[in-house]
């Protein structure tokens, strides 16, 4: 087994192989003044069971190598190739939502699968359907037990906490979450008026005096979360926390998030966090040694799906 880290998020790689035991693979990158990028690994290969770490935030580079780097491994003649890919990008684009647009998240498996990926690892889809975008085996792990064992730290009280889903398409997530927790549930209801904008029309559920915890998949903006936390306390919430699995943090939505009324924001490590993105709300969990456990049970044969019974 060998496992390589493309340049999104070698942090988390390292953090993944050192729970596995093992070293990170040698692998280099170049990239000529023209933009063109170059791999080559450097190391053989042959007939070993590859494992390529990449998220892909951003996203259109980082998807790029992951290609060349499957391509690459395959023609070194690699017996399997797997894609881990903690973020994977594009999954808000999983269906034509109007005319002359493409299916983009398709489009990514259609490239991951035509050089060759034999299996695909990745992390709280924002829409679970991409696992049917293609035919090669499919692995999607959950941050939920990670998150429960967050929540539980918190001295939670089955009447005064409330888990808040920011949108319809998040209320199934929410709704569990409460249900595990003994704990409230509410949802808010928004209308997108433009990407990355949305403005709260309706709040449904009981938030006076409630410590709110708002739950989504991913952070890109914030304005959803900063929305639906404003909302709460608007609505009578004594604090409200926010929590994620990806943390993106598009352009100014740290500073927005320390100008908010949210005491913490909770996310995980699939998308590499800079300096220029972290601020002192922020908390984040790692995942590595979900995916080492999950690259180790892929390697063995072993199960996957036992590893997010929670």
């Amino acid at each position: 087994m060998k496992v390589f880290s493309g340049r999104s998020n070698k942090p988390l790689t390292a953090e993944i192989v050192k729970h596995l035991g093992i070293e990170m693979g040698k692998i280099s990158f170049r990239q000529f003044a023209d933009g063109e990028l170059w791999v080559k690994y450097e190391e053989n290969i042959r007939g070993q069971d590859v494992f390529v770490v990449q998220s892909t935030q951003p996203p259109a580079e980082n998807i790029l190598e992951l290609v060349f780097m499957i391509d690459a491994a395959v023609r070194a003649s690699a017996d399997r190739v797997t894609a881990v890919i903690p973020y994977y990008g594009y999954a808000r684009q999983d269906r034509k939502d109007q005319p002359r647009v493409p299916i983009s998240a398709r489009v990514i498996m259609d490239m991951l699968s035509s050089v060759g990926a034999g299996r695909v690892l990745t992390m709280d889809l924002h829409s679970p359907q991409i696992q049917g975008f293609t035919h090669i085996p499919f692995d999607h792990l959950y941050a939920r037990q990670l998150v429960f064992k967050r929540l539980r730290e918190f001295d939670l009280h089955p009447d005064k906490t409330v888990i808040l889903a920011p949108d319809v398409g998040r209320a199934p997530m929410a709704q569990a979450y409460a249900k595990r927790l003994g704990v409230g549930f509410g949802l808010v209801d928004k209308r997108r008026t433009s990407p990355n904008h949305a403005e709260v029309v309706h709040l449904i559920g009981d938030m006076k005096d409630k410590e709110v915890f708002v739950m989504d998949d991913m952070i890109d903006t914030g304005g959803s979360m900063i929305n639906s936390a404003e909302a709460a306390i608007a609505n009578g919430a004594t604090s409200v926390f926010a929590l994620a699995t990806h943390g993106l943090f598009s352009g100014e939505a740290p500073q927005r998030f320390m100008d908010s009324s949210i005491k913490k924001v909770i996310v995980t490590d699939t998308a590499k966090l800079d300096d220029d993105r972290r601020f002192d709300k922020l908390e984040v969990i790692s995942v590595a040694s979900l995916f080492a456990n999950a690259i180790a049970n892929i390697h063995s044969g072993e199960s996957v799906s036992a590893l997010f019974n929670v």
